[in-house]
C-alpha cells in the first residue's frame, strides 16, 4: 500500500509522540521526585552556611570598624590634648616675659567677695589661710597680668573648665571669676601642684574632686620658676572627665557599647558612670586601675595600650563577650577603648539566621505540595496532549510541506547574503502571513546593515578625529619637567574627556628663572582644546617678552582678546621662580588661589592671592605682581577645581577642607609621592563616580639650598 507524505508524517509524528510522551513523563516523574528533595535539602544547607559566613563577615568587619574608630577617636583625642597642651605653650612664655618685667601689665582683680560686672572676663584671687595680703600683694599684681591671656585662651577653647596660676608663696589666680572657692582652698598641697613641682614640662594629673564644685577633673600644669624673687608658679588648665565623655571620646557603639580613656600607669581617665559619688573636693579619689582587674585578658589588653599598641581583641568583660578596640593618644601617653557587646555585633545574623530558616521549612513545605500537584498536572498533560497532537498532525499534515519547504529557502539564500531575496506564498492563513513578515524582515534587515556601515563609518572618522586632537593637545604640553636648583617639582594631569581643557608649561625667562603656568580653559573636549592651544601659545609669547608677570599676562589678555573669535575664556594663575633670590613672583586672572606650606607654621595653610579676571573676557585688565620668599621645606601647591569639585556617589564635593588635610598630612614627602597620595585620596572620595573635570596639580617644593640665609 502507497502512503502520501501527509499520511507519513502523521504516522511519524504520531510514533514519535508517543514514544517522547513515555519516556520524558517517566523522567519527569523521577526527577521531580529527586529535585523536589534536592532543592529542600540544599534551601537547608545553604540557609546554614549563609548563617555561619554571614556571622564570619560581620564578625571581621566589626573589628575592622573598630580597630579604624579606634584610631580615628585616638587622633582626634589627640587634637584636643595637643591643643590643651600648646595652650600652656603659650601662657608658660607669657610667665617667662612676666618674670623678666617684660609683659608685667597688672589688671583689676577681684576676691571672690567681690563680684565684677562682667565676672566671664576677669578671674578671681584666692589667698589660703594663714597669707595675709600685705605680704603678696606685688605677686598678685604680677599674677593679675595673666587675665588679658587666659579671657582669649578660655573663651576659644569651650572644653576647658578653668584657667589658673598658683604660686608657692600661697596667692591663686582663678579664671574666669567664680564664688565657689572654700576658704580652706591651699592649691600648694593639690595633686596637680606637686606633680608639676616635680617634673620639667607639661604633667596631666590623674582624676579628682574638683574645689570649684565642676566634679572629677584631670588637669593639664606646667611649673614655672620665679628665679628673680626666688618662687615657683605652677599654671594649670582644667578639663572635666564630663566633658571627656561627651565632647572628646563620644563615639555611639549602639545602646550598650562605650569608650574609655585610661592613661600610662593603667587608671581609668574616663569612662560612662564615672562620678566623684559622695568624695569631697578635699578628699582623696580613688581612680580605678585595669592592671588590678582580676579578669586576666583586660589586664593584658592594658598592657597593650600602656604599651602604646593598637589592635581588636575579643574577651570576655563585665557579664558577657566583648570587643575591645584601642589605640594610643600620643600626646599625652594615654590610651582610648572601645567596646562593644558581640552580641550587638552578630544580632543581624541571629535574626537573619531565624528567618532563613523558617523561609527553608516554608520552602520544604511548599515544593512537596507543588511536586504532588504538578505530577497530575503532568499525567492529565500528556493524555490531552497526545490526543491534541493527533489532532493537530491530521489537520495541518496536507499543508505544513509546501510552505516550509518555500520558507526554508528563502532562509538559506538569507543567510548567504542574498538580502534582495523575497518569498510568494498565497496559501491563505499563516504561513501567508509569515511570508509577508519574512519579506519586511529582509528590507529591515537590508536598511539596517546600510544604517550599521554609516553609523560604523562615521564613529570611525570621529575617533580619528579625536585621537588627532589629543595628540594635538599633548604636544603642547611639556615633555619634561626642568631641574631648578633648590626646587623639588611634580606635577600630574587628567582630563575629563579625551581632549580637556586644563594645562600647565614651563618657561625659561631668564638666568635663573623659571616661568611656571597653570590653567583652565572654560568647557572640555576639543573645543576647549583647541581654545587652550591658542591661549598657550600667546601666553608663552608674553611671559617671553616682557620679565614682569603682570606685564607678561597683561599682554596675552589682550592677544588673546584680538584673536579669540568664540565666548570662551581661560582662568590663569603665572608665578616665576628666581632660584637666586630665593623668591616666588605670580600673578592671578581669575584662577584658584594656590596653597602654601611653610616651615614655621607646619599646621597652617596660606592662599597665595592677588587681584584678577580670566583671560579672553575683555580687554585692558589690571593685573597686580605678588612676591613672596621661599624657605626650605615650604611648599606651594598650584590645583585647577578639577580637585575640589570632584562629587562622590552623593552629589558631595571633595573641598577645600579634605584637599588641605591631605596636603598637611603628607607634606614631609617628596613631591611625587604627595601627588600619589592627593589622587588616592580623590579617588577614595570619588569611588566609581566618572570624572566630571580636568584634573592639573603642580607641586613646588623648595629643597636644600633654598632659605638657607
Amino acid at each position: 500500500m502507497r502512503f502520501g507524505v501527509a499520511i507519513k508524517l502523521l504516522l511519524v509524528m504520531l510514533l514519535l509522540t508517543s514514544i517522547i510522551f513515555v519516556v520524558i513523563g517517566g523522567m519527569s516523574w523521577i526527577m521531580m521526585g529527586n529535585l523536589g528533595n534536592y532543592a529542600t535539602d540544599s534551601s537547608l544547607a545553604l540557609g546554614e552556611q549563609a548563617i555561619g559566613e554571614s556571622t564570619n563577615a560581620l564578625e571581621e568587619d566589626a573589628e575592622s570598624y573598630l580597630l579604624r574608630l579606634a584610631t580615628d577617636q585616638a587622633e582626634i583625642s589627640d587634637m584636643v590634648f595637643e591643643r590643651i597642651t600648646s595652650e600652656m605653650n603659650v601662657i608658660y612664655s607669657e610667665g617667662k616675659e612676666v618674670i623678666s618685667g617684660t609683659g608685667a601689665t597688672p589688671e583689676r582683680w577681684y576676691f571672690r567677695d567681690e563680684k565684677p560686672s562682667k565676672p566671664g572676663e576677669v578671674g578671681v584671687v584666692h589667698l589660703p589661710e594663714g597669707v595675709s595680703i600685705d605680704s603678696v600683694r606685688d605677686e598678685i599684681e604680677n599674677l593679675s597680668s595673666f587675665q588679658s591671656l587666659f579671657n582669649p585662651l578660655f573663651h576659644a577653647d569651650n572644653r576647658l573648665t578653668a584657667l589658673y596660676i598658683a604660686s608657692s608663696s600661697g596667692p591663686v589666680l582663678f579664671f574666669p571669676w567664680t564664688p565657689r572657692i572654700e576658704s580652706s582652698f591651699d592649691a600648694r598641697i593639690r595633686g596637680w601642684y606637686q606633680e608639676a613641682l616635680s617634673h620639667e614640662g607639661i604633667v596631666w594629673s590623674d582624676p579628682y574632686v574638683d574645689a570649684l564644685g565642676n566634679g572629677l577633673t584631670i588637669t593639664c600644669s606646667k611649673r614655672l620658676e620665679n628665679p628673680e624673687q626666688n618662687l615657683t608658679w605652677v599654671i594649670g588648665a582644667d578639663i572635666t572627665i564630663e566633658t571627656i565623655n561627651y565632647r572628646i571620646i563620644t563615639t555611639q557603639l549602639g545602646e550598650d557599647g562605650y569608650a574609655f580613656l585610661i592613661n600610662q600607669k593603667g587608671d581609668v581617665i574616663s569612662r560612662p558612670g564615672l562620678s566623684a559619688g559622695s568624695t569631697r573636693w578635699d578628699e582623696s579619689y580613688n581612680t580605678e586601675n585595669f592592671l588590678e582587674s582580676s579578669n586576666s585578658d583586660l589586664r593584658n589588653i592594658t598592657r597593650d595600650m600602656i604599651a602604646g599598641l593598637s589592635g581588636v581583641t575579643r574577651c570576655r568583660f563585665m557579664e558577657g563577650e566583648k570587643y575591645i578596640a584601642y589605640a594610643p593618644v600620643k600626646s599625652v601617653g594615654w590610651s582610648i577603648g572601645l567596646v562593644v557587646p558581640v552580641e550587638d555585633i552578630i544580632a543581624p545574623a541571629q535574626i537573619t539566621g531565624g528567618v532563613i530558616r523558617n523561609a527553608s521549612e516554608e520552602t520544604h513545605a511548599h515544593i512537596t505540595e507543588q511536586m504532588v500537584f504538578l505530577q497530575h498536572v503532568l499525567t492529565v498533560s500528556f493524555i490531552l496532549l497526545f490526543f491534541g497532537v493527533i489532532a493537530i498532525a491530521i489537520f495541518f499534515s496536507r499543508f505544513i510541506t509546501g510552505p516550509l519547504r518555500i520558507l526554508s529557502e528563502g532562509v538559506k539564500k538569507i543567510g548567504s547574503g542574498d538580502l534582495q531575496t523575497t518569498v510568494d506564498i498565497t496559501s491563505g492563513d499563516e504561513f501567508e502571513d509569515l511570508a509577508g513578515t519574512f519579506n519586511r524582515m529582509t528590507a529591515d534587515l537590508r536598511n539596517y546593515v546600510l544604517e550599521l556601515r554609516r553609523t560604523t563609518a562615521e564613529k570611525e572618522r570621529f575617533t580619528r578625529e579625536l585621537e588627532i586632537a589629543q595628540g594635538i593637545q599633548q604636544s603642547f604640553l611639556p615633555d619634561t619637567i626642568p631641574e631648578i636648583p633648590g626646587i623639588e617639582l611634580a606635577v600630574f594631569s587628567s582630563p575629563a574627556l579625551e581632549v580637556g581643557g586644563d594645562f600647565y608649561d614651563f618657561i625659561p625667562v631668564g638666568d635663573d628663572e623659571w616661568g611656571l603656568v597653570i590653567a583652565d580653559v572654560s568647557g572640555k573636549g576639543v573645543p576647549a582644546a583647541l581654545f587652550m592651544a591658542l591661549s598657550r601659545t600667546l601666553i608663552r609669547v608674553s611671559t617671553t617678552w616682557k620679565s614682569d608677570p603682570a606685564s607678561a599676562i597683561t599682554e596675552a589678555n589682550s592677544l588673546i582678546c584680538r584673536d579669540s573669535k568664540t565666548s570662551m575664556f581661560v582662568t590663569l594663575f603665572y608665578l616665576v621662580i628666581d632660584s637666586q633670590k630665593r623668591e616666588l613672583t605670580y600673578v592671578n586672572a581669575g584662577h584658584n588661589p594656590p596653597l602654601m606650606l611653610t616651615r614655621e607654621k607646619k599646621n597652617d595653610i596660606t592662599l597665595l592671592k592677588a587681584e584678577g579676571i580670566a583671560l579672553g573676557i575683555i580687554d585692558g585688565i589690571d593685573l597686580g605682581s605678588v612676591t613672596v620668599r621661599l624657605k626650605e621645606g615650604d611648599l606651594v601647591a598650584l590645583y585647577t577645581d578639577g580637585i575640589t569639585e570632584a562629587m562622590n556617589g552623593a552629589g558631595e564635593e571633595y573641598g577645600m577642607d579634605r584637599f588641605s588635610e591631605i596636603l598637611l598630612k603628607c607634606r614631609d614627602k617628596k613631591p611625587d609621592e604627595m601627588i600619589e597620595d592627593i589622587r588616592a585620596s580623590v579617588k577614595e572620595f570619588t569611588g566609581t563616580t566618572p570624572q566630571s573635570d580636568d584634573i592639573t596639580l603642580i607641586l613646588i617644593k623648595a629643597g636644600q639650598g633654598m632659605g638657607a640665609t
